[in-house]
């Protein structure tokens, strides 16, 4: 049972489970008031269905393929020839296999970006694969992408930039908006389920330096309507927020909460947004994670002149200690080439980073029982005896998210045998998933966990401990 009340005479013991080191309940509602006052307090936003499962899936993969993959370039103008879209061995399959041997569990299409280049048989547009020689001219992309991942077992988002430098209307706002409307229609309801929306702010001018304004409500309440169960990306969500940056970092600490008021709408900029989508807020009224976008190139399209340049093993495991490590979701985005497949360099860099995240996590503790107390004082405390002594390399702290984001401050320390504690690390919120490496390893007979702030009591903290590598 869980006890319904817990001071400081009154403990309860948890077992580790087989997929975590240590996982206990934290019964300590009670010792912060009676249940009258805290059901009277306001309830913290907490996620959706949706939104949960996309913090779970940790890692998915961003694939950017497109009309610039052929002109080599980032941006294209909107003037290309779609017959220049030859790619000869194209195999969405080869990419769901790349992406589901990486360990991602999701992957993300540019079904059209800037150029407006559609990568399906759009009736909105001349300018798609429709006027390529690719397949006969009867190729489709979008389909063979998304038949390929769910075979793969991967889940399934596209992209459509807002902005687009081919279409005539652009600018013409109602009737661009009407013309959008429709390309994101018939995206959504003719592959799938569709897990991820992804929206950009991008906002370029039109023919004859026309301006076009986002009808963002409709655009996100055709999402809604269509496909229900997806959630939508964008710097304002209105489900999930990027994360600042295309570095690979999120801040730290990092806040699934945000204020609404303060990122209204994508595309807009300045310091208190940037803070605002780098950490969240921890008074935010509504649940808006963030997710960390990086390519693991300098470009976002594939370059034959960067297959020297891809990102080392030790810069992606850094990424994924700064972005699923701070409470986000990473996504990475590795481009297919001009042939259609994800180029060797980039897949044998993805196998590597796998391996050495399989090292990284191989040596995790088992068999830990944790005593929990509530403190005078207010703090909340964890104490575990250890199977053994050992030398504790890194810790995942998580939160039930279920519940909401409660923490806000936190330290782990460790025992050496001596009675005395010694700091192993320290944060100021936990989310989904904090990731804390040890900077000073020490070999450890007891790890105890301290919840120095927090806005409610979390009803359970998972705490999970792994080795040094051998």
């Amino acid at each position: 049972m869980i006890p319904d009340r817990l001071d400081g005479a009154l403990t309860r013991r948890a077992f580790g489970r087989t997929v975590a080191s240590v996982a206990a309940a934290v019964a300590v509602r009670a010792a912060l008031g009676s249940p009258r006052e805290l059901s009277a307090a306001p309830r913290r936003p907490r996620p959706t269905p949706a939104q949960l499962q996309w913090q779970r899936d940790e890692f998915a993969l961003f694939l950017h393929f497109g009309i610039n993959t052929f002109t080599d370039r980032e941006w294209g103008d909107g003037t290309e020839d779609p017959a220049i879209f030859t790619p000869a061995t194209l195999d969405a399959s080869q990419w769901a296999a790349v992406a589901r041997d990486a360990g991602a569990r999701a992957v993300i299409l540019t079904a059209k970006h800037h150029d407006g280049f559609c990568l399906w048989p759009t009736k909105t547009t001349r300018h798609s694969v429709a006027s390529s020689p690719w397949r006969g001219g009867i190729g489709d992309v979008v389909r063979e992408f998304s038949t390929a991942a769910r075979a793969a077992g991967l889940r399934v988002g596209l992209y459509c930039s807002p902005w687009d430098r081919n279409a005539a209307v652009y600018g013409d706002s109602p009737r661009y908006n009407d013309f959008y409307v429709a390309q994101l229609t018939e995206l959504l309801t003719q592959y799938g389920e569709i897990a991820e929306v992804w929206f950009d702010g991008a906002n370029g001018e039109g023919p004859n330096g026309r301006k076009q304004v986002y009808d963002w409500s409709r655009i996100w309440g055709t999402v809604r309507r269509l496909q229900p169960n997806a959630v939508m990306f964008s710097d304002a969500g209105p489900d999930v927020r990027w994360i600042g940056n295309e570095r690979g970092s999120a801040g730290d600490p990092n806040w699934s909460t945000v204020d609404p008021a303060i990122v209204t709408a994508p595309g807009v900029d300045g310091p208190e947004i940037i803070r605002s989508l780098q950490h969240g807020d921890r008074d935010g009224t509504v649940w808006r994670p963030g997710e960390t976008d990086v390519s693991i190139r300098p470009g976002w399209f594939h370059h034959a002149a960067e297959d020297a340049k891809v990102k080392s093993v030790d810069d992606l495991v850094g990424i994924w200690f700064s972005s699923v490590g701070r409470n986000s979701k990473l996504l990475l985005n590795v481009p297919p080439n001009r042939d259609g497949l994800v180029a060797a360099a980039d897949a044998r860099r993805l196998r590597q980073f796998r391996e050495a995240r399989d090292a990284v996590f191989a040596g995790e503790m088992s068999g830990v029982d944790w005593t929990w107390r509530a403190v005078p004082g207010g703090t909340i405390e964890g104490v575990a005896v250890l199977p053994r002594a050992t030398t504790i390399g890194v810790l995942r702290l998580g939160e039930l998210i279920e519940r909401g984001q409660q923490v806000v401050r936190y330290r782990v320390e460790g025992d050496p045998g001596t009675g005395v504690w010694q700091e192993l690390s320290r944060g100021e919120t936990i989310g989904y998933c904090k990731l804390d490496r040890v900077v000073r390893p020490v070999r450890v007979t007891r790890l105890r966990v301290t919840l120095d702030a927090y806005l409610d009591a979390p009803s359970t903290l998972l705490v999970r401990a792994f080795t040094v590598p051998a």
